[in-house]
């Protein structure tokens, strides 16, 4: 039996997917959204990165646990919400782990969990966490529990950590905040653009990859699943093309959108919606744009497909999910 935290989100909903066409046993967890199951023959399990109860029920019988289930946030504050459900429920699903029995746990991390410096140089898996309390919270919180994870194999629970980039994908019932980004670029609703970009990843390909490590990396090893670096003018250029609707014509400076970041953040707030640009967000377009999976192509045969078809398999998902509405 194989269990997964976070069934419901776009890598659990696309995992769970996955697992069962090659005819694997899986048990879902949730906790409150359902629709990425909803159309699937899984079994389900109520379940509460807080309450270490619930994990140990729903982690019974179970020989592999996939741990994807984290709080989100692309803002600054929150820190103590955060911890709870990405530090201390990390510590939660490693005990639970131990406890009910599990042989293997795939954890995932985020590239934004690594120190991105020196730009001029591969990030790999051998870069330093990012642990200050500086750091934007959520970065700050995948680094604190990639540690847990790591300390989870050395107490005997055998343990493998991924390491996506910007994931984006088909089957995004949510839809992520990548998704919901996407969908405006391809309807011609964001304005201006920002001078910055994100290495996309395919949430099929960081499955398949993270299966295989599930199936075949020792424990302890580290895997970075990148894709392609793409600056957000390429990305509008791909997704208009996809749709037809012009590309925005506009591109400013990060230093500009940063100045003026705080009205978009209050205009946001009068409008009861996300920011499309905050200080988190702002500070990941620096990022490091050399981001290297040499290691998982040699151990695990990752080979992330082309930019183009990934942007193109999301957007004709998204629109046959509007026509079905």
């Amino acid at each position: 039996m194989i269990a997964i935290t976070g069934a419901s989100g776009l890598v659990g909903g696309n995992l769970v997917r996955a697992l069962l066409a090659q005819g694997s046993p899986v048990r879902a967890l949730v906790h409150r959204e359902r629709r990425a199951l909803e159309s699937l023959n899984v079994e389900t399990a109520s379940a509460d990165l807080t309450d270490p109860a619930s994990l140990r029920r729903a982690f019974e019988g179970a020989e592999v646990v996939y741990h994807l289930a984290s709080a989100i946030s692309i803002n600054m504050g929150g820190w103590e919400q955060i911890e709870e459900t990405n530090v201390t429920g990390t510590r939660n699903v490693v005990e639970a782990c131990l406890d009910s029995g599990v042989r293997r746990m795939v954890y995932f991390s985020s590239i934004h969990a690594y120190q991105q410096e020196p730009l001029d140089q591969p990030l790999t898996e051998d870069r330093p966490l990012l642990t200050s309390r500086d750091v934007p919270p959520y970065v700050r919180s995948k680094a604190a529990a990639e540690l847990v994870a790591r300390q989870a194999a050395e107490r005997g629970l055998e343990t493998v950590i991924v390491i996506p980039t910007a994931i984006i994908g088909p089957n995004d019932f949510g839809p992520s905040l990548l998704g919901q980004a996407l969908q405006l670029l391809a309807a011609g609703r964001i304005p201006a653009l920002v001078q910055g970009g994100y290495d996309w990843v395919d949430v099929r390909d960081v499955v398949d990859g993270a299966i295989e490590a599930e199936r075949s990396a020792p424990s302890g090893s580290r895997y970075i699943l990148s894709g392609h670096w793409r600056s957000l003018r390429e990305l509008a250029e791909v997704a208009c093309q996809t749709s037809g609707k012009p590309a925005p014509w506009l591109t400013v400076p990060i230093w500009l959108a940063e100045w003026f970041q705080p009205v978009m953040a209050t205009l946001a707030q009068i409008n009861h919606a996300q920011p499309l640009y905050t200080q988190t967000m702002l500070e990941a377009m620096r990022s490091n744009r050399q981001i290297s999976s040499a290691r998982a192509a040699r151990d695990l045969g990752y080979a992330p497909r082309p930019f183009e078809d990934t942007i193109g398999a999301t957007l004709a998902w998204f629109q046959t999910q509007e026509a079905a509405k």
